[in-house]
């Protein structure tokens, strides 16, 4: 049986990751495919020399059948153009099965911010709340966040996952550009068959 391997920086993404790529498996008919327990590492230090090698290393050892590794990262104020390809070549470099690197332009919470009608009513967010015109230019997503819903703050661990569970794929795709190259990520690892 195939498995991606994700690695990713916080503790919210450690499910919300899982429940994204099960339903990106699931509608591209990949539910066969396993989507391994992320393996967790701090943004600040992942960036660090030697340190996304002992991650995706680690990833590998203790995770079985993995078939690719999914690194999702928030870029915050980085360039994620001139970041991805060198944590790529990185990871790849210690990898023998294939790796794709996904920042979330700014932080995760932007792929929200760009679905959000489809989170109307659900965990306090305004029945009337819609997505900004360019989600990922917010700085402080999950503030924004916090804003359109009545009576509760945001917080990550907490909703992330649901908010992951119900969003709308494809309004999220249209609205946000690192979204849409997390989906076609996913869809290099799996292959047009799976994953190898």
């Amino acid at each position: 049986m195939s498995a991606i391997a994700p690695i990713v920086e916080g503790y919210a993404e450690v499910q919300s990751v899982l429940v994204l790529l099960r339903r990106v498996l699931a509608e591209c008919g990949h539910s066969d495919v396993v989507v391994a327990r992320p393996f967790r590492v701090s943004r600040t230090r992942v960036v660090r020399p030697n340190e996304m090698e002992r991650a995706t290393t680690q990833t590998l050892r203790s995770r079985e059948g993995v078939t690719g590794v999914l690194i999702v990262l928030d870029a915050d104020d980085d360039c994620p153009a001139g970041l991805s390809p060198q944590l790529r070549s990185r990871a790849q470099r210690v990898s023998s099965v294939p790796v794709e690197v996904v920042f979330a332009v700014r932080e995760l919470e932007a792929w929200f911010l760009a679905a959000k009608e489809s989170l109307r009513d659900y965990k306090g967010i305004r029945p009337d709340a819609s997505a900004p015109p360019d989600p990922e230019a917010i700085r402080g997503a999950k503030e924004r966040l916090s804003q359109n819903m009545d009576g509760r703050t945001y917080l990550g661990a907490h909703d992330q996952a649901g908010f992951a569970d119900r969003m709308d794929m494809n309004a999220a795709q249209q609205r946000s550009p690192s979204f849409a190259f997390f989906l076609e990520a996913v869809r290099r690892l799996i292959g047009p068959s799976g994953p190898p």
